[in-house]
């Protein structure tokens, strides 16, 4: 890599956020927001059925009960946080399960893998094609999954000006969420 293709991808990540239009707010994230969380859960499960149906795809007892335990709330979960919800359940409590249904479930886009904490959280945009970005509390541990079709957009021009061919990308951003901010003002 040279010198000018490594100033042009710092100079372009850092000013993403002046070149990022405000997203529209149907596309904002929704775990910070006000929202009927049993209607957003409702919708996400009822989403990703219709989406079984369509694409001939199983989704047995256990993966359905992982996606309503991941829908449960906003907040990441850990494949053995998941395993233990199942046994409460009457699931069985052996890790392939948990990851079997976990697998299936991210493969097809209902769930998606939050690297940075190894855990689980449902999309919100089940359905549709997208490069999400995550924001994580480091507080309360809450993730608002958040559109970044910009952001993808301007990574790829960036890589292709240096002939790099990305593959997979994972956009996690931690910090707090509007509450915990306004909970640590004196």
């Amino acid at each position: 890599m040279n010198g000018t293709a490594l100033i042009m991808i710092c100079y372009t990540i850092t000013l993403l956020d002046q070149i990022i239009p405000k997203m529209p707010a149907s596309t904002e994230p929704r775990a910070f927001a006000h929202h009927d969380h049993e209607v957003c859960a409702t919708s996400a499960l009822d989403a990703a059925r219709r989406a079984c149906i369509a694409r001939g795809l199983k989704l047995t007892p256990v993966r359905e009960k992982v996606l309503n335990i991941l829908l449960e709330s906003h907040a990441a979960l850990g494949a053995y946080d998941i395993l233990e919800k199942l046994a409460l359940e009457g699931f069985r409590s052996q890790p392939p399960v948990a990851y079997r249904a976990l697998d299936f479930l991210v493969e097809h886009g209902f769930v998606h893998k939050i690297e940075r904490l190894n855990a689980f959280i449902a999309c919100t945009h089940s359905g549709e094609g997208h490069s999400p970005a995550f924001m994580i509390c480091k507080r309360c541990s809450q993730v608002a999954e958040a559109m970044s079709v910009p952001i993808s957009t301007t990574l790829s021009k960036a890589a292709k000006a240096i002939g790099f061919s990305i593959d997979k990308t994972v956009l996690e951003a931690e910090g707090m969420c509007p509450r915990c901010r306004q909970d640590d003002t004196p």
